[in-house]
């Protein structure tokens, strides 16, 4: 099968306060959803009308067969989901203070299944023939996911110089134990990516500099095609060779902010699926990043054309 979308890495099960406002500990009620970040970008692309899968691994446990089930009842493929036989489907807990802290508890101990995804069961033919191939920061962070992942991008370049890779910086600090690592390996998955994406940590953390422009321009050195630096409530800069754009957010009254990432992933996708200039892509990807952060899950929050209504015909 020919993917639209298919995104590698991260795959959890996430457990939301239903009290907001307050300490994990004084949390009494949580709500379950389909979570990781590549994971939450392949539903994001299906409710938008996507053939979209992922390829990660999920634990021989309870956890594991929910996160099959939602995958399929999102419209995402799941048959690239492998089980470890030993390991445990990760679970994360977060906080929410809005509008703009939203600490999160993973457990991932000793390791987690998506993080043992090797070489030598990397579906080639998918991985090559998927119209975009999305890849993370965190699957970088440890191995055997690291040479998988590099693998996988390196066969896709191979196949087709032009083909469209997306590399999301997803840094998150607690899942490497060197700083400089993370860097490093970064660079060396952007030097297959057509299109970067992160936040400005996540881009001080590739390229040396949290200054969207500088690192704009970083990165674009690097060899992407588009660099695209989120700014927070600042909005977000997209820049090629031939120009530059700072595209506005849309506001909205945050809930939880975790998935908006994902959501603006999902619809970036979207749009150069359709072939769309970049610009008009961050537009509405803007928009469905908007939307979610007003709902207080990820996944289940992911809008379709619809609920965007104006915002994805403005785009």
């Amino acid at each position: 099968m020919t993917y639209d979308l298919l995104a590698m890495g991260r795959i959890s099960v996430d457990l939301y306060p239903e009290q907001s406002g307050v300490v994990l500990e004084d949390v009494s009620t949580f709500a379950k959803s389909l979570g990781g970040s590549p994971t939450n970008v392949a539903v994001a692309a299906a409710r938008l009308g996507n053939r979209s899968a992922i390829l990660t691994k999920v634990g021989d446990d309870p956890f594991g067969r929910y996160a099959r089930r939602a995958l399929t009842e999102f419209g995402v493929d799941a048959a690239l989901v492998g089980t470890d036989p030993e390991l445990r489907t990760p679970l994360a807990f977060c906080e929410l203070h809005p509008p703009d802290h939203f600490p999160l508890l993973f457990y991932r101990q000793p390791s987690a299944p998506d993080l043992q995804l090797r070489e030598d069961e990397l579906p080639l033919d998918a991985v090559v023939s998927a119209r975009i191939l999305w890849t993370t920061g965190t699957g970088l962070s440890a191995e055997p996911s690291r040479s998988a992942t590099l693998a996988a991008l390196c066969a896709r370049r191979e196949a087709d110089p032009d083909a469209l890779i997306v590399h999301d910086l997803d840094h998150r600090p607690m899942f490497w134990k060197d700083p400089r690592e993370a860097g490093e390996q970064a660079r060396a998955a952007l030097s297959y990516a057509s299109v970067a994406v992160g936040n400005r940590e996540e881009v001080e953390v590739a390229v040396g500099t949290s200054d969207p422009d500088a690192a704009a321009s970083e990165l674009l050195a690097l060899g992407v095609r588009v660099a695209i630096v989120k700014r927070g409530p600042a909005g977000v800069l997209v820049a090629t060779r031939d120009g530059r754009w700072d595209i506005p957010p849309v506001p909205v009254d945050v809930v939880c902010g975790l998935g908006a990432g994902d959501a603006f992933g999902g619809a970036l996708c979207h749009g150069l699926l359709a072939g769309w200039e970049p610009e008009r892509c961050v537009r509405l990807a803007n928009a469905a990043g908007s939307f979610v952060a007003g709902q207080l899950a990820c996944a289940d929050a992911m809008p379709t054309l619809a609920d965007l209504g104006g915002e994805a015909v403005a785009a």
